[in-house]
């Protein structure tokens, strides 16, 4: 099959694509032919190689992947060949700690075809495209679970997002919204500030000209003048952690799934008890997080935001758009030869 593969750890450089080997089915496994892959800063993570975390090489990044099955593994019953299915990327196994994600610490979709258990197939209702499937797990799935299993966001409040261009930042912004609640939208530049507000963004912040920090004190006031946010969307870590801390209104929320620019920030512990807010971290997604997700694109309530779709062969130029963070949305990789 063709794939995109790397066969040791380092720069975009190291990525390939060509032939690789079909995947072997394993009893109670299933072979899927994928017909969209969505892309993912884990990508990027997968293929740099991350501290603690063993990727058996040459290995293929993309979590988020859907297709049909195209083969049964023996034992698997209540699918058939020709189903229309997404993927959940994660499997863990409470009983023994046992945690695997695709993409990442098992081979993934950035090929003609990939393998999970049959557990970790959701059916994609006839109303949800292929592309717009692909799209949810990894970052919508997250998103969901971030905001509202752990983040308990109601309607009315006020939430400001930093990072909303990505995956997982347009996602919290359209979820919120959906939701009733007045989001505040944090990009780099104003090209993607527009585009946000175009989305549905009550407000947007350019944070390369004005920090977040201070744009909640001058349009909210300060601490103690019941001023900040009732909720921030923290998952980018770095130097953004801080600012994030300081725009939280007493009795307020910061969450946080990542920390793509930095997992060690210093940070400000005055701000987390003078302000007595809560800060909850929020790691990945559960299963009824993305059928959750998947109900809202069936019902019509949620359009995920595709910034392009390419295919396979050419999708190594995509990844670096993602590293260099130069996307809005997601980026969706088709096989060659997909319907």
């Amino acid at each position: 099959m063709k794939a995109v593969y790397f066969e040791e750890h380092g720069p975009i450089e190291v990525l390939r694509y060509g032939d690789f080997p079909d995947p072997e089915i394993k009893p109670g496994w299933v072979k899927v032919a994928v017909r969209a892959c969505g892309l993912n800063y884990l990508d990027v993570f997968s293929r740099r190689g991350m501290p603690g975390i063993k990727i058996t090489l040459p290995s293929i990044s993309g979590g988020d992947c859907a297709g049909v099955v195209a083969e049964l593994g023996e034992g698997v019953t209540g699918w058939k060949v020709g189903d229309r299915v997404l993927v959940n990327p994660a499997f863990l196994d409470d009983r023994n700690g046992h945690f695997e994600m695709m993409g990442e610490t098992r081979p993934g979709a950035m090929a003609e075809y990939c393998t999970c258990r049959a557990e970790q197939l959701i059916p994609i209702p006839d109303r949800v495209s292929d592309d717009d499937a692909a799209a949810l797990p990894v970052a919508y799935g997250t998103a969901y679970r971030m905001l509202f299993t752990r983040g308990r966001l109601a309607a009315g409040e006020k939430i400001l997002i930093l990072g909303a261009s990505g995956g997982v930042g347009t996602a919290c912004v359209l979820l919120a919204k959906n939701h009733g609640a007045h989001v505040i939208a944090a990009a780099g530049s104003d090209e993607k500030c527009r585009r946000l507000a175009e989305l549905g963004a009550d407000e947007t912040v350019n944070y390369a000209e004005e920090g977040v920090d201070a744009y909640a004190r001058r349009t909210t006031g300060s601490l103690f003048r019941g001023g900040g946010f009732d909720v921030v969307v923290n998952f980018t870590g770095g130097d953004t952690w801080v600012p994030s801390l300081r725009a939280v209104r007493r009795g307020g929320r910061l969450l946080t799934c990542g920390a793509t620019a930095g997992y060690d920030p210093k940070t400000d512990i005055r701000f987390i008890f003078m302000a007595e807010m809560d800060i909850l971290g929020s790691t990945g997604f559960d299963r009824e997080d993305i059928v959750a997700c998947l109900d809202l694109v069936g019902r019509g309530k949620l359009s995920p935001v595709i910034d392009e779709v390419v295919p396979l062969s050419g999708s190594i130029d995509s990844i670096r758009r993602i590293e260099e963070r130069s996307i809005l949305g997601k980026i969706i990789v088709r096989p060659e030869g997909a319907r």
